[in-house]
């Protein structure tokens, strides 16, 4: 069997590195079972794919489709041309993809009109909210997908209530959980960890990235001051997109506790998540990483496609609006925010289980 798997950006590397692991577990085992690693090169820089290939042990891959940069459209269309030239040379019984990003999407549609089956591994999560890029991925790509691999019940609940029958979706977990727990004892201090002298649990890691909160000048000026007048003067570490710490210089916003560096590899960004005080964030991801490590984390949205990061973890929705920012925190100052449990089947098996699965398929 050969499972041709694919990596796109930033989030997926984390995905995909377990499950290649596992193939290789079973190989061992002499299971007759392959891949090939298709890079669509989405995300090209150093720091959003090469350095996450090196320190998660991911082979090199297969072919590297270097889209680069460029419109939903662009992007989208010149991965479907590219990947259907590669799969017409190199077919496959299996098309394996990952979360919700454009090459997701487009890589499914492409396997799906050559009659070869898809797997999507994180099927099913919505936010139903139809202005993110990424609600529109997951919404097609889950339209075609012959097997759902679902990290919590309530992404089993919206495949069901799509009428996909049970057979199709498969309970599994999450294989960014497996990726962390892999490497929890290798997560090592950045370098600024002792240049701005940070303290375990009195330092607050933030990121954003999403257009609507950096996009917008006044918006994100309104953030940063609300984030800062509320941290009680402790450091505020913040990896930031080139674009965006344009946009604060621009705003001649300077805070003596905010520190802006530039993006970090896996490792060090993980090691910073794991000993800080809380995360304010408007990712998904990383709400899911918190959750398990049980670091206070809030939310910067107005709605998540992972919910039991919120239900059963330590993840809360604050919203968009800054003024909600400060109630938040002085919850965690006074030591009132909820301890957060781990949802089922986030036990570092997760990529077992869809091995497992495939091989029987």
């Amino acid at each position: 069997m050969l499972i041709t798997i694919i990596a796109g950006a930033r989030p997926n590397f984390v995905k995909i590195a377990p499950i290649i692991h596992e193939i290789k577990r079973q190989q061992e085992k002499g299971i007759d079972v392959n891949f090939q690693l298709v890079h669509t090169g989405q995300h090209y820089d150093k720091k959003l794919s090469g350095t996450f290939f090196e320190e998660l042990n991911i082979p090199d891959p297969n072919v590297n489709l270097e889209i680069g940069s460029g419109s939903q459209a662009e992007q989208t269309a010149g991965i479907m041309v590219a990947f259907e030239k590669y799969l017409q040379k190199n077919r496959s019984d299996v098309v394996l993809v990952v979360g919700d990003v454009t090459s997701t999407m487009a890589c499914a549609i492409v396997a799906k009109k050559m009659q070869i089956k898809v797997v999507h591994v994180e099927g099913g999560i919505r936010s139903f909210d139809l202005f993110m890029p990424e609600e529109i991925n997951r919404m097609v790509t889950d339209a075609i997908t012959d097997y759902f691999y679902v990290t919590s019940n309530f992404a089993i609940e919206n495949l069901k209530n799509l009428g996909f029958s049970n057979e199709r979706i498969i309970l599994v977990g999450n294989t960014m959980i497996d990726t962390l727990i892999a490497n929890i004892k290798r997560l090592k201090a950045p370098q600024i960890y002792n240049e701005f002298s940070l303290e375990e649990k009195k330092y607050i890691v933030l990121t954003m990235h999403r257009p609507a909160n950096v996009d917008e000048e006044l918006k994100l000026k309104l953030f940063l001051e609300e984030i800062v007048n509320s941290s009680r003067g402790l450091p505020i570490i913040f990896p930031v997109h080139p674009r965006t710490k344009e946009i604060i210089k621009k705003l001649n916003l300077v805070y003596d506790n905010l520190f802006m560096i530039e993006p970090l590899g896996y490792l060090e960004f993980n090691y910073l998540v794991k000993n800080c005080f809380c995360v304010i964030t408007d990712s998904g991801g990383i709400t899911e990483e918190t959750t398990y490590l049980k670091v206070p984390c809030l939310t910067l949205r107005d709605n998540t496609e992972r919910p039991e990061t919120i239900s059963i973890g330590t993840n809360k929705l604050v919203g968009t609006n800054p003024k909600l920012i400060k109630d938040s925190l002085e919850q965690i100052f006074d030591g009132k925010w909820k301890k957060g449990e781990i949802p089922a089947f986030w036990d570092g098996k997760t990529s077992q289980r869809i091995i497992n699965h495939i091989i029987g398929i």
